[in-house]
């Protein structure tokens, strides 16, 4: 069973749900394997917890 995993700053119920949808759909049809193989995680981590460029996503946010 391939498995997907996506690492992100927190999201809505509702953006995760497209997430899973859309993230199957492509990996599905560029594998060929069925969309029911398919396990998808999202990790969420609070914007304190990323860094990019050398600083923290919830600092560059507050810029």
């Amino acid at each position: 069973m391939p498995a997907i995993t996506i690492a992100i700053d927190p999201l809505s119920e509702e953006k995760k749900r497209l997430l899973v949808e859309n993230l199957t759909r492509e990996a599905a049809k560029i594998t060929e394997y069925p969309p029911e193989f398919f396990f998808v995680y999202v990790q969420e981590y609070p914007p304190e917890n990323i860094g990019v460029g050398g600083k923290t996503l919830k600092d560059l946010r507050e810029k």
